[in-house]
């Protein structure tokens, strides 16, 4: 079996010449990116990604048949909603009680009743909703009461 032959200084050379125009090419594109801006607004298909993690996790915690399941899932939901804020979103939660907000809530559901204070109120939640940098992304999915 014939052997390769030796690299020459030559070719050596060459090739310490070719990695280090590859590593300052590298460490060109790294200073670019760093020195960037910041991107315009939060990263929305991100939040969705989260958004749509909180809501398992919650559903989990909401139906956990004990208390440490519960405590687990809660958990999760929690670091969840801290991801979600930290990229610039929002989880919409409307409680019962407050005021139906179109632009933020969809109702799901129509609950009928007698009182005119509760009227155009949510009754409850049923899934909440989504905001990235200042718009609705998600509708909170919410019960609302009407009189009758």
């Amino acid at each position: 079996m014939p052997t390769a032959p030796e690299p020459s200084a030559r070719d050596l050379a060459d090739k310490i010449d070719d990695v280090t125009r590859l590593l300052t090419r590298q460490s060109a594109a790294l200073a670019a990116l760093a020195d960037a801006p910041a991107s315009a607004g939060p990263d929305v298909a991100l939040l969705v990604d989260l958004h749509a993690l909180y809501t398992d996790a919650s559903a989990c915690a909401a139906t956990a048949r004990s208390r440490r399941e519960r405590a687990a899932f809660t958990a999760v939901a929690g670091g969840l909603e801290r991801l979600i804020v930290g990229r610039g979103g929002a989880v919409v939660a409307p409680a019962p009680g407050s005021a139906f907000r179109g632009t933020q809530m969809e109702a799901a559901e129509v609950v009928a009743t007698d009182d005119p204070a509760a009227d155009r109120t949510v009754a409850a939640l049923l899934e909440p909703g989504l905001d990235a940098g200042g718009r609705s992304v998600r509708a909170a999915r919410v019960a609302v009461f009407r009189t009758r």
